[in-house]
């Protein structure tokens, strides 16, 4: 074992010094309060020359990529507890199976409307964008291709058999499924009873506020992670290889202008029957705080005034609508943002999809997107449920992880006026959206204290 250690760190101590003064660099940075976005972006700027450098000098940088490995191995640490907990949580807020009957129908059915559209919108502009062309790495040794099941095989694994095993074995649909049988049992439980399941809800409540925390752990871990992972490919393939890169953050950013402009545009206009420009002018203070913040839970305090004091929503479609959303509305991060990746690792690592494939995507992006926590970052967790449910190597999700934080702000801009989107048609459908006082431009003063 020591003969290993000594042997280990006589051929990649150059590496390891380098990224220990590297990432003393990012923490005395964190400590200096320089932003988070900006360290990210930094330790990816410090991979690429530490990497290109290693390279070049055919330096050792198994350290490096151990480091990388740590940081992914965190991120799938995650999936199911934040899979279980948090749709569970989602649900259970409803107060009665009447409420969920009516709004939560019309709210979840639209979010989960609109996660599909952008799931689709992701992969018919990856496909043609091509962003994994150039980029092409060896399959890990321990991947095993996934077989294409039957579609009676695919509906039988969709249904749950044994809970536990199925988190086990990482099943995320199943899964996912428990968890919601056991959120509307809740619901329904509480409705007749409260106090038979108030203990239950405040232990959901409790489980995801540590799940959360937990979760700002991780993603602290982000710039560190970003310079291995990045650093470590650029080590290995060079310069070149990363250079493509850049058409990850144009491929999704044209699919999330589409949907953006197309999507909730067109639903504005013709369901909800008010001018789209309007609308977004009104709605442009939620868009800049979930832009800049890139957090749904930091943007709801602001989206809650913008529909009831710009949109006039009635407040209470608003308090239903806004807090659900933040939580399960994730078109940007739960439709396009798994969808655009899943193309691109498949392309990078030679893996063929086909339609079977591609429904398969649809439908996982859809349902997983309940799971996303509304945090900056654990898009990452949605995008691993996708490449899992695909059998696409998790590996490759580190490839996009250093230009993530770029993306992120445009997709939390969708998120958060998705939200908005589904306030507005919810409350039109109920008759609660005050339709004259919109289109009087009557506006109160927004609080944006708490934002």
């Amino acid at each position: 074992m020591n003969n290993n250690l000594v042997t280990a760190f006589q051929s990649n101590w150059v590496s390891l010094v380098v990224s220990i003064i590297i990432i003393g660099v990012l923490v005395l940075l964190a400590k200096k309060r320089v932003s988070f976005g900006n360290r990210v972006f930094i330790g990816l700027g410090l991979g690429l020359v530490a990497g290109v450098a290693f390279n070049q000098l055919g330096l050792q940088f198994k350290s490096v990529s151990t480091i990388g490995t740590i940081y992914v191995n965190l991120i799938k640490m995650l999936v199911m507890p934040l899979v279980l907990i948090l749709v569970i949580n989602s649900i259970s807020s409803l107060s009665s199976l009447g409420q969920l009957r009516k709004l939560g129908l019309k709210t979840i059915g639209w979010f989960l409307l609109t996660t599909g559209i952008a799931a689709v919108i992701g992969l018919v502009v990856a496909l043609a964008i091509d962003p994994g062309n150039g980029i092409a790495q060896a399959v890990p040794k321990d991947f095993k291709a996934r077989e294409i099941p039957t579609f009676s095989q695919v509906i039988l694994d969709l249904v749950p058999s044994n809970p536990i095993n199925d988190m086990a074995t990482g099943k995320v649909v199943p899964v996912l499924i428990f968890a919601i049988f056991v959120a509307v049992a809740i619901v329904h439980v509480g409705s007749k009873k409260p106090e038979s399941v108030a203990a239950v809800k405040s232990f959901i409540t409790s489980a995801t506020a540590v799940i959360h925390q937990v979760v700002k752990y991780v993603i602290r871990l982000t710039p560190y992670g970003v310079y291995a992972l990045i650093a470590a490919m650029a080590a290995k393939y060079g310069l070149d290889t990363l250079a493509p890169l850049a058409k990850i953050i144009l491929t999704s950013y044209v699919a999330l202008i589409i949907h953006f402009v197309l999507i909730f545009g067109g639903l504005v206009l013709f369901v909800a029957k008010v001018n789209p420009i309007k609308f977004f002018k009104k709605a442009y203070p939620t868009i800049a705080v979930a832009f800049t913040t890139r957090s749904s839970y930091a943007t709801l305090p602001v989206n809650l005034e913008v529909i009831t004091k710009r949109l006039r929503v009635s407040p209470r479609i608003a308090s239903f609508v806004a807090p659900l959303g933040a939580t399960m509305n994730f078109n940007g991060c739960g439709g396009v943002w798994p969808a655009v990746v899943a193309i691109f690792v498949a392309k990078v690592y030679n893996l063929p999809l086909g339609v079977p494939e591609y429904l398969i995507l649809i439908l996982v992006s859809v349902v997983s997107s309940i799971g996303v926590a509304g945090v900056p970052g654990p898009a990452a967790i949605s995008t691993t449920v996708v490449l899992t449910a695909l059998g696409l190597p998790l590996e490759g999700m580190g490839l996009v992880l250093g230009v993530e934080a770029l993306i992120d702000m445009g997709r939390t801009a969708v998120n958060a006026t998705g939200t908005t989107v589904t306030a507005l048609l919810v409350a039109e459908s109920e008759g609660e959206f005050d339709r004259a006082a919109f289109d009087r431009d009557e506006e109160d003063d927004l609080d944006v204290a708490t934002a």
